[in-house]
């Protein structure tokens, strides 16, 4: 059975460094067999048919693929259609009232608990929010991402140790599950 995936690419393309072209990068999908391949903007995003493997082998394969071309490794995380619409959907923030760039989803390559993030006193950051969800962080910051200091303690390396973590705005989080959907 084939399915529909979105393999999103860490910290990529961002400030002159860790370049990935993205007909580059289309290109080694393509040679890995995966089918239909699209690409979404510059910073990391890819859509791709496969009918072999899975999220967690599908994102491995992807890794070594990139390293090897590139020659720098590449944190992947690879979800299916399914999952990303349920992410959207179950957004606990009305989204449809806000702006894009205040609101935000960090998937994370495996399932992370509330323990994890049991020292963040969320009063302290208020307005800012966030809320936890499958494999996923929904991040409100009514300021943007780049002015958000919740944004920057979670992504301290002891709250994410242990799994890889890359963030998207919700414009990008809607584009992907309409580019996963068609």
């Amino acid at each position: 059975m084939t399915t529909t995936y979105a393999a999103l690419l860490r910290g990529i393309n961002v400030g002159g460094s860790r370049k990935v072209p993205m007909a580059d990068l289309r290109a080694l999908m393509e040679g890995l067999g995966h089918g239909g391949v699209r690409s979404h903007l510059q910073s990391g995003q890819a859509v791709f048919t496969s009918d072999h493997g899975d999220e967690e082998s599908l994102a491995a394969e992807l890794t070594g693929a990139i390293e090897k071309r590139f020659g720098f490794p590449v944190d992947v995380i690879v979800r299916d259609h399914a999952y990303l619409k349920a992410i959207a959907e179950d957004c606990p923030f009305p989204a449809a009232e806000l702006e894009g760039k205040q609101l935000h989803v960090t998937y994370f390559s495996s399932p992370v608990t509330p323990d994890r993030f049991a020292e963040i006193d969320q009063s302290a950051y208020l307005p800012e929010e966030f809320r936890l969800g499958d494999r996923a962080l929904y991040l409100y910051a009514p300021d943007g991402l780049g002015r958000s200091k919740l944004a920057a303690h979670l992504s301290k390396p002891r709250i994410n140790k242990g799994v890889i973590a890359t963030t998207r705005n919700w414009n990008t989080v809607l584009k992907l599950v309409e580019m996963t959907g068609a």
